[in-house]
């Protein structure tokens, strides 16, 4: 299709859909977005994306693009889709780039975040976005511990079920684990992500927060490639996906393998 690329930063609450990929018989944020934005540009839209998020899954800036003929500005474009898009679904900036731009093929690294409360109680406003661990934990052994993930590893053992196909090599560029208040977040960037792995992760380091783990246990799971080596998945509310980098220049797509999930 000719005519211009438009870029979208969205945020969304997954709670209530089917995670990002096109489903027919269950709601999806890509058919949401695809069906809105196809009604403003008067044909089609087919939204390329950084990350397939899985069901529950949030984003707070995640990144898709789109062709278009309409001769609608950029900037109505995004004025309007918000205006028709339900209340848990938002796109936070919208702006023409190159026709090469793809959101998928040109992401150089991502950034997610898992939340956690930790604390005796919960809090039933946020209840869909962090996951609730009663028990006081010991960050300074899961800094420990995140510290032997970083770099370029097998991470088999941290690998979902689905996506088995893709290479299990993967760069973690680094992993912070914070507290403010009762909040404990664990903050990943990596180039790129197999299917799970954040939560994989995140249960991991949450066994050595609670002791289950020590903090040098990571080598040897790493080295294991064994799945039920390493912590629990946990669950998908805690999970967004924070933002997208990308180069300042984008080369020719060169064809590849269909993606799947990745969270």
């Amino acid at each position: 299709m000719t005519g211009r690329n438009i870029r979208l930063t969205v945020e969304y609450d997954g709670t209530a859909y089917s995670g990002w990929q096109k489903q027919p018989q269950a709601p999806t944020l890509q058919g949401v977005l695809e069906d809105r934005l196809g009604r403003i540009c008067g044909h089609p839209v087919d939204l390329l994306v950084a990350g397939r998020t899985d069901a529950g899954v949030h984003a707070l800036g995640q990144t898709a693009n789109f062709h278009t003929t309409s001769k609608l500005p950029v900037k109505r474009i995004q004025q309007v889709v918000n205006q028709l898009l339900p209340h848990d679904i938002r796109v936070a900036e919208a702006k023409r780039v190159p026709d090469a731009f793809h959101a998928t093929y040109h992401a150089k690294a991502k950034l997610y975040r898992y939340v956690i409360r930790n604390t005796k109680d919960y809090t039933v406003f946020d209840r869909n976005t962090y996951h609730h661990v009663r028990i006081p934990l010991d960050l300074e052994a899961m800094q420990k511990a995140g510290r032997f993930l970083i770099g370029t590893h097998d991470f088999t053992a941290f690998r979902g079920t689905l996506g088995k196909w893709a290479k299990p090599r993967r760069t973690l560029m680094r992993i912070d684990v914070r507290k403010r208040g009762p909040w404990v977040t664990l903050e990943y960037k990596g180039e790129s992500f197999l299917h799970q792995m954040v939560r994989i992760l995140s249960g991991t380091l949450l066994y050595v927060g609670l002791g289950k783990f020590k903090p040098g246990d990571m080598k040897a799971i790493l080295k294991s490639k064994d799945r039920k080596k390493a912590g629990p998945t946990l669950p998908p509310n805690g999970l967004f996906m924070v933002r997208v980098f990308y180069p300042k220049i984008f080369p020719p797509v060169r064809k590849r393998k269909k993606k799947t999930a990745e969270e």
